[in-house]
């Protein structure tokens, strides 16, 4: 048996353990493992193992993934999701469609300092959804944008899904933060015209509330100025030079830390709380790292990666042809699985087809603007049916909304997702605009 038949095979078999509910970093592993020892033997496997562990935890560069996990940890705990829906509500809740516009931008802002999609959705769907409902908000409709902001969580930098991208592809995190951080304000914008749109068809959808006065309003931004400087601190000392990721990262964790502490919003309870949510992702992020790293090896011995993008040269298919395909298939993988393991499961495979392709771009440019790309299908498949996983976190929340109110009101979002896929597509300066400027 060939060994490219022979990774077809393991792929085909990682999926069926996957399907029968065995964890995705398991069955990684498990048959990354079966299949290095099927193409080069036992004893290379058992060498294998024996370094690549410790390698690759021992990367300095990983450190960045629990201090961003524990930022993103105690922002949640410290009720930072909660101030700043309050402050976007006081300021544009009293348009049509505000407060569903303020959960938009509340999601983007909490982004920032939290860099994971389904913390970002499961905390405000406890912080935000409520109000809505309160505010006879349709139940479906603030449930579908609960989960299209919570994709935000991916883009807006610091993300740790950048992170491991990078990481996985020896790209620079701190140019993958820059690339993203245009996309991502252009999906919060895109998010906030469809909340319109919709709206204005259907006023019944997000009622306005009474404007809040001036004194309301600058009470509840004086409450997010955390939020701002923390922001400040980690990206802009990020494009700055001033840290490097890893410290960055550090620095922003202590200072979510020092700013909950003096505040009195995060005590003892919440800030174990907080370390052991930062343990158990950690955990599940580097198991998934490692069953990356063994079916990589096995992917690299069985000569699949190279033979695909030999194939895809040699059938002289247009460039932007083979990016639709990857990028399709991206959104269905998507919509069936958990967006860390989709992309360190492809990547060895589509990365270097799309590396040999021209588009006219340097090849650091072309993987930096293929990460944008990436996350940009990835959060589609976070909302698109039949799992879509925010729907999921928002409908466990939320037991009292029927799945499928929120799977027909979240298709105006996919939409806007879909509008901005395109224009990323067309117009690779929207990502690389400010690597260049600042890069």
């Amino acid at each position: 048996m060939s060994g490219v038949l022979i990774a077809v095979t393991g792929f085909a078999a990682m999926l069926v353990l996957i399907v029968l509910r065995m964890p995705v970093g398991l069955a990684m592993l498990v048959v990354g493992a079966a299949g290095y020892a099927a193409l080069a033997g036992m004893a290379p496997l058992l060498a294998f193992l024996k370094t690549t562990p410790y390698y690759t935890f021992a990367n300095y560069t990983l450190s960045v993934i629990p201090l961003f996990v524990l930022m993103g940890a105690l922002a949640e705990r410290g009720g930072l999701a909660r101030a700043l829906f309050e402050a976007a509500a006081a300021l544009i809740g009293h348009r049509r469609g505000g407060l569903a516009s303020a959960v938009i931008t509340a999601c983007a802002g909490f982004g920032a300092v939290c860099g994971s999609s389904v913390a970002t959705t499961a905390t405000f769907a406890r912080a935000a959804l409520p109000e809505l409902l309160r505010y006879r908000c349709d139940p479906g409709f603030s449930a579908a944008t609960v989960a299209a902001g919570g994709t935000l969580g991916i883009l807006i930098p610091p993300s740790v899904v950048i992170v491991v991208y990078a990481i996985s592809t020896e790209q620079n995190i701190a140019k993958l933060f820059m690339a993203a951080l245009v996309p991502g304000l252009l999906a919060a914008l895109l998010y906030m015209v469809a909340v319109a749109v919709r709206v204005r068809r259907n006023p019944a959808l997000a009622p306005p509330v009474d404007r809040v006065g001036a004194a309301g309003r600058l009470t509840a931004l004086l409450r997010v100025w955390p939020v701002a400087l923390i922001a400040l601190l980690v990206v802009g000392g990020i494009y700055g030079g001033v840290f490097t990721p890893t410290e960055a990262a550090a620095v922003g964790a202590l200072a979510t830390l020092l700013l909950g502490l003096a505040q009195g919003s995060l005590r003892w309870p919440e800030i174990r709380q907080a370390m052991i949510q930062t343990a158990e992702t950690t955990a599940m992020i580097f198991l998934i790292l490692l069953g990356a790293e063994v079916f990589n090896g096995f992917l690299a011995l069985s000569r699949l990666p190279d033979t695909l993008a030999e194939a895809v040269i040699a059938a002289g298919l247009p460039a932007y042809g083979v990016l639709a395909a990857l990028l399709l298939v991206y959104i269905l993988l998507g919509a069936l699985m958990d967006e860390l393991a989709m992309i360190l499961l492809t990547l060895p495979v589509f990365f270097p087809v799309m590396m040999s392709l021209d588009f006219g771009l340097s090849p650091e440019e072309t993987a930096i603007w293929f990460g944008v790309l990436v996350l940009t299908v990835v959060g589609i498949g976070l909302t698109a049916p039949p799992i879509g996983l925010n729907v999921f976190v928002v409908s466990a929340i939320a037991r009292e909304v029927p799945i499928a109110a929120i799977y027909r009101r979240v298709l105006p979002f996919l939409v806007a997702d879909l509008v901005r896929l395109t224009l990323l597509v067309a117009f690779p300066v929207l990502s690389l605009g400010l690597v260049r400027l600042l890069g």
